[in-house]
């Protein structure tokens, strides 16, 4: 059974940037395309990036240019960094295959001010 654990989340001014972290335990890690997800209050949890194992990356036409989607299938993480964040790019943000497979980890909480 994946678990998967999410950090680097906290507040940040608009313009600023943040690296968040996932760690996956299991041993299917490799052999999965990976996403970063992120729920807004009230929305919808939506797909904001996304990496094949390939290493091929998509991205949400509302955060392209500004993200970056990673992996170490060796470390078993992906990560994402987030820069000129803006106030919209405030939710929970969490990592899981794509598509999805695994339960949701609690996420980590990113809050951009104006």
């Amino acid at each position: 059974q994946v678990q998967l654990v999410e950090s680097g989340g906290g507040l940040v001014q608009a313009g600023g940037s943040l690296r968040l972290s996932c760690v996956a335990s299991g041993s299917l890690f490799s052999f999965n395309g990976m996403g970063w997800y992120r729920q807004a209050p009230g929305k919808q949890r939506e797909l904001v990036a996304g990496i094949a194992r390939s290493g091929s990356t998509n991205y949400a036409d509302y955060v392209k240019g500004r993200f970056t989607i990673s992996r170490d299938n060796a470390k078993k993480t992906v990560s994402l960094q987030m820069n000129s964040l803006k106030p919209e790019d405030t939710a929970v943000y969490y990592c899981n295959s794509l598509p999805v497979r695994y339960g949701w980890g609690q996420g980590t909480q990113v809050t951009v001010s104006s």
